[in-house]
């Protein structure tokens, strides 16, 4: 398995691409693009919340209490609240993830469960998408999908670390194919994980119908068809037509 300093290294080497690339490619502003490098690399460690030993898992709750509440900042100010009730809400925030949250993971999780497995790819950016608020959708998009690279990333480097390269052939470890996979020997951890990634599914549907400006087409209703012109007024002269037979 990678270790944490691994982890937060190819993370944010990845997210450092990924907001270059938002950056000249997309048009992205500057700052929109460095967040989501920034939440990529911290993404790169979202995994190990469930980690046995003590490191991993106290700085992933670290990173994640302080962040969370930056990251509805600006979804609460947009809704009208005031600094008041957003220090009201910040606050109780971050003491939840910051001190309950690591002691319920710890309780309930086991280590390469399904917080290792794709869909906790997919949770990660919905939840991101959640808390996330922008005027431009596209940077809305561009971030969420940032956490889901940086969370595949970590992902992907315990399954490479899976693999024995030191003697000749390369050797499978028992821990290969226990970070990308889709269910976990565990039924009630599974049943939780998809739970949750419906519920947060129907929260993106949600948000994104709620989002969506009044007039925008949706996809089972196509635009309306613009009104047929006006026939053109004839400037010909009919024929005269005196004296001819009908």
């Amino acid at each position: 398995m990678a270790g944490f300093h691994t982890h937060i290294a190819v993370s944010s080497v990845v997210g450092a691409s990924y907001g270059w690339l938002g950056m000249t490619q997309l048009q992205l502003p500057p700052e929109s693009a460095a967040v989501a490098g920034g939440l990529c690399a911290i993404a790169g460690i979202l995994p190990d919340v469930d980690s046995d030993s003590g490191i991993p898992a106290r700085e992933t709750i670290s990173f994640a209490a302080a962040v969370a509440p930056m990251l509805l900042l600006h979804r609460l100010i947009r809704t009208g609240w005031t600094s008041e009730q957003i220090f009201l809400v910040g606050v109780p925030t971050y003491l939840f993830i910051r001190f309950g949250l690591g002691g319920l993971l710890k309780r309930f999780t086991v280590h390469r469960g399904m917080f290792h497995s794709i869909p906790a790819i997919l949770i990660a950016g919905m939840v991101a998408f959640l808390l996330l608020d922008h005027v431009n959708p596209t940077v809305r998009y561009f971030k969420a999908a940032a956490v889901s690279l940086g969370y595949f990333t970590h992902l992907l480097l315990d399954e490479i670390w899976s693999v024995n390269v030191s003697g000749v052939v390369p050797k499978l470890k028992k821990s290969f194919g226990s970070a990308l996979k889709v269910f976990s020997g565990d039924g009630n951890a599974n049943s939780a994980c998809f739970g949750i990634l419906i519920l947060v599914s129907v929260g993106v549907l949600r948000d994104v119908a709620i989002h969506t400006p009044p007039g925008t087409p949706t996809a089972t209703q196509s635009p309306r068809s613009p009104a047929p012109a006006a026939p053109e007024k004839l400037t010909r002269d009919l024929p005269e037509l005196e004296g001819r037979p009908y």
